[in-house]
């Protein structure tokens, strides 16, 4: 304890920050790379006007209250303020679109990645380009305004991500991390910049429109991991510290997005590493020895915070129809009087799951409370079946429902190791999904094929990477790779517990996945049909 206040007092610490969907969390890490401080935020996203998105205010509440609640944290535990830092990293949800104005104003509410309304930018740029434009990314959603003839692009002076906004806001430097500059539009895996030929392209294609910007002119400055990003400025140290023992001066390293940090966090940044990140959306991120030899809509291209090509399979839902249920079995036990602890409840939940059938008792759901791009479904729709002659009970219930929210991330990676034969070691599991112990982790082993690992720190997910990444900025030795420090200092001797894929389980998530495609189908067809 005293060591640990003096680490403190002397800013011997890494502070990672990261915006996920529903949390904002600061995790702080010692010089032996473990939490020794954490703080969070709860927050939501709002569907406004057709578009889903979080205001400035509750962006600047949120950043102010995390680090409150962290600097809480810090004063219970070690009876210390926490007035140094040794370097700071902010991370968050990549994709979506943030344009600013030349006075720094916001031209149009955040449209977040979880926005799916940018289908005919994102098929015509990929076709342009022969390489495939998901509609979260950032260029889909500038394309799609200047389609739409939205009055505001013109009066654009800036692009960026939520993370690229908040480390602006904070330094004053208009830079990006490579990772979550890849969500925003395709990069030169050699060069390390914005993809030459197609930003040529992309300028002939809008160049009727006379706009004063130039593409990468509005876009942020490229910067890869290690690299400095800046310093925390006296205005930044205002936003981010309300109680103004904060000083300025801090460094910060390159901002990147949830991806890049969840990469981080379960070292998978070598070539035949890969990784799935698992909370309110799910996303697995696999490094690759060369280019795929096609081009699939239901994966990405994108990089590691230093640069290497990642096969990227994103699903914009996973555990939200899991928690509406658990959150029903809440009420049920309210109701009778019983005081249940949250990680009580989803941990026998969870655990009750492993004892239902390996095909989740011949029932079917998808979760979608979000257009999903991989199976093409546009709109949210919550959807649970069953026949007269399923096996409906808890566990498979259960079981039916952490399967489901692996069933869209399932679609993208059968192209990778089926269609594209990537040989992939081993998968890291990180987030909330794999809190308790062996239940997600046996699940993604059985959809995928493959053994997958989690550490012990699989919970605290991005922030801890991001806290990681900020480490490597000022810890890092001379000459030193991102992947040397992460294998020879944070992660020595932790390989994490390993789950081998299941034959018997492997079989049943197949008949699973067979009605799983089966019911989207008939959504398709449903929908037609209504239209």
């Amino acid at each position: 304890m005293a060591d640990l206040k003096a680490i403190i007092e002397s800013g011997k610490t890494a502070l990672g920050i990261e915006f996920g969907s529903t949390r904002i969390k600061a995790v702080l890490i010692d010089e032996s790379f473990k939490p020794i401080a954490s703080g969070s935020y709860s927050w939501e996203n709002q569907l406004i006007d057709g578009f889903w998105t979080y205001s400035l205010d509750d962006i600047w509440k949120g950043l102010r209250d995390c680090y409150k609640s962290l600097a809480a944290d810090v004063k219970e535990k070690y009876g210390a303020e926490l007035t140094k830092i040794g370097s700071i990293g902010f991370s968050a949800m990549m994709h979506g679109y943030m344009a600013f104005d030349e006075k720094g104003e916001l031209l149009v509410p955040f449209r977040t990645w979880r926005n799916s309304t940018t289908g005919q930018a994102a098929e015509a740029l990929t076709e342009l380009f022969n390489y495939n434009i998901p509609q979260r990314w950032s260029i889909s959603h500038l394309y799609q305004a200047i389609l739409n003839g939205e009055e505001h692009v013109d009066q654009i002076s800036y692009l960026t991500t939520l993370a690229g906004y908040i480390h602006w806001q904070l330094t004053g430097r208009k830079v990006l991390g490579i990772g979550d500059v890849s969500g925003m539009f395709p990069i030169n895996d050699k060069t390390h910049q914005y993809d030459e030929t197609m930003v040529e392209k992309f300028g002939k294609l809008i160049e009727d429109k006379h706009y004063p910007w130039t593409l990468t002119g509005i876009l942020p400055k490229i910067l890869v991991a290690g690299e400095s990003a800046g310093v925390l400025t006296e205005e930044g140290a205002k936003l981010l510290d309300e109680s103004g023992k904060l000083p300025a001066g801090i460094p910060l390293c390159p901002p990147e997005g949830d991806a890049g940090t969840g990469m981080a966090a379960t070292n998978s940044i070598g070539v035949h590493t890969g990784n799935v990140s698992a909370g309110t959306s799910v996303f697995a991120m696999v490094v690759l020895e060369d280019q795929l030899k096609a081009v699939y809509p239901e994966i990405d291209m994108v990089t590691t915070p230093v640069g290497s090509p990642v096969a990227m399979v994103h699903a914009n839902n996973c555990t939200s129809e899991i928690n509406a249920w658990v959150g029903l079995f809440r009420e049920f036990a309210e109701l009778f009087g019983m005081d249940i602890s949250q990680n009580d409840l989803f941990e026998k939940l969870f655990k009750v799951a492993m004892e239902g059938d390996a095909d989740c008792g011949d029932m079917m759901s998808y979760g979608y409370y979000s257009g999903e791009n991989i199976t093409d479904i546009t709109e949210g729709r919550p959807l649970f079946v069953r026949k007269p002659t399923s096996r409906f009970s808890l566990a498979n219930f259960m079981r039916l429902h952490l399967s489901s929210a692996l069933g869209a991330l399932k679609v993208g990676m059968d192209i990778l190791i089926k269609k594209e034969h990537v040989a992939i070691d081993k998968i890291y599991g990180h987030g909330g999904y794999f809190t308790t112990k062996g239940v997600g982790q046996k699940l993604l082993a059985a959809a995928i094929d493959t053994p997958v690992s989690v550490m012990e720190t699989a919970g605290e997910g991005g922030p801890w990477g991001m806290a990681l990444l900020a480490s490597y900025l000022t810890w890092k030795g001379e000459d030193e790779t991102l992947q040397n420090y992460l294998e020879g200092k944070v992660f020595a001797g932790n390989a994490g517990t390993s789950e081998e894929p299941d034959a018997k389980d492997i079989e049943g998530f197949e008949k699973f996945i067979e009605n799983y495609k089966g019911a989207i189908a008939v959504e398709k067809t449903a929908s037609e049909v209504i239209k």
